[in-house]
């Protein structure tokens, strides 16, 4: 069976979702401050790192939502599911769904049992979060551009 969002919706890991232009403006300028947050060298790889992964988790539920899901957050594996349907919702390439799918790992690593983030996976991720809010952007202006108008 081919994975769709419609799937995803009736296996009860995605819900119907009508989102807003304000509803995505304001994920997109939470990502964008998050983004901003990563960006200060006098935190820690750590709180750099979560900054970025949240920017990333927003830019994706952006994409879900455009498309008029969101994640049944009530079931475990809502983050999985987020990113693991950007290829989906985005049309993203699989390696860098694979790649941002990582992340997430890592950032269940050092939530959930205390590892550390070195500063290669730091940048990783805020190099990624980045890239992956132009890719939305670019998405949204092309496919839905009514929500980038705030309305």
């Amino acid at each position: 069976m081919c994975v769709t969002l419609e799937n995803l919706l009736r296996i009860g890991q995605l819900k119907s979702h009508a989102t807003s232009g304000d509803e995505v403006q304001r994920l997109l300028e939470a990502a964008r401050r998050n983004l901003a947050d990563a960006g200060v060298d006098a935190i820690s790889c750590e709180t750099r790192f979560d900054s970025a992964y949240k920017a990333i988790m927003q830019v994706a539920l952006v994409a879900l939502m455009a498309n008029g899901f969101r994640p049944d957050t009530n079931r475990p594996g809502h983050h999985m599911t987020v990113i693991q349907s950007l290829p989906k919702s985005i049309g993203l390439p699989n390696e860098r769904m694979v790649v941002l799918d990582v992340l997430r790992r890592k950032r269940n690593l050092t939530d959930y049992s205390g590892g550390w983030v070195d500063e290669t996976s730091m940048e990783q991720c805020i190099a990624e979060a980045k890239a992956l809010l132009r890719d939305v952007e670019a998405w949204l202006q092309e496919h839905r551009p009514e929500l980038l108008d705030g309305k």
